[in-house]
């Protein structure tokens, strides 16, 4: 059976959980290729490249639980709402996705119901856990976004994304900012308000901590690119979350809600 998602073990006393939406270009067996090349597929419209390498490493050096994505963003988004019209692509940075131009209601729902749900409810399962363990997480989401974009060359190293909660991205931007190596981007380029995303659905509804990095894919195409940020991230994470627990309520429930829902916000694709 194709698995929907995968998990890194770790302790529910580490106060995070990572998440990975788009950790992997991997397809159903009876979705063959959905139409594409295999060069197409190890595209960034596929997966995000490096992300679950990034996530390896922060969970090894954190000892803290992960969750990642088991299947391709084009078989269906993890990182979007159920009602989502982006949630199947039917042409993805101008590649035409054959095996998504004729999906209808039913199997949209078929998506949802196999890899989608399964892999939303590992995360609740996993918050949960945490959450009875008397350690309610902030979530981490690692993305990557793709270093050119027809034709314009991206300046920033990695951002941040965020709504309207402000405990973990805040203090994260503050620690990135001060590398002066780096070239750091706050909602750029795009937008951490999206309703219905995953950190919408277990961060805001929840009321948990969270913030969603994203790094420019050619720094983590490789693996010596993947354990260097992974080790950048975990020792900012690491004095984010320590001085969470001694000035601020890192690790507890807080709703803060979400600029989208607001009565007439623009909701970012």
């Amino acid at each position: 059976m194709f698995p929907p998602f995968s998990r890194i073990e770790g302790e529910a006393g580490a106060g995070l959980l990572i998440v990975c939406d788009h950790a992997s270009n991997a397809l159903p067996p009876e979705y063959g290729m959905l139409g594409l090349t295999p060069a197409q597929l190890e595209r960034h419209i596929g997966y995000d490249i490096g992300a679950a390498g990034v996530v390896a490493e922060v969970s090894r050096r954190l000892g803290a639980p992960a969750i990642l994505s088991g299947f391709s963003r084009l078989l269906i988004d993890a990182n979007r709402g159920d009602d989502d019209p982006t949630l199947i692509m039917r042409l993805s940075d101008g590649a035409v996705v054959p095996g998504n131009a004729a999906h209808d209601a039913a199997e949209r729902r078929r998506r949802i119901e196999r890899y989608h749900a399964p892999y939303h409810r590992a995360i609740d399962a996993a918050i949960d856990d945490a959450i009875a363990a008397g350690h309610p997480p902030a979530l981490f989401s690692v993305h990557t976004f793709t270093d050119n974009w027809r034709g314009t060359r991206r300046p920033w190293h990695a951002t941040v994304l965020w709504d309207n909660d402000p405990r973990m991205p805040v203090p994260m931007l503050e620690a990135l900012r001060a590398e002066r190596d780096l070239v750091i981007g706050e909602n750029v380029p795009y937008s951490g308000e999206l309703k219905g995303d995953c950190l919408y659905r277990h961060g805001t509804k929840r009321g948990l901590a969270h913030a969603l990095i994203e790094i420019r894919q050619d720094l983590v195409r490789e693996a010596c690119g993947q354990l260097e940020w992974g080790e950048r991230l975990a020792r900012i994470v690491g004095a984010v979350l320590e001085a969470g627990a001694r000035d601020a309520p890192l690790n507890s429930v807080r709703h803060y809600g979400s600029n989208t829902d607001v009565p007439g916000a623009q909701i970012q694709p």
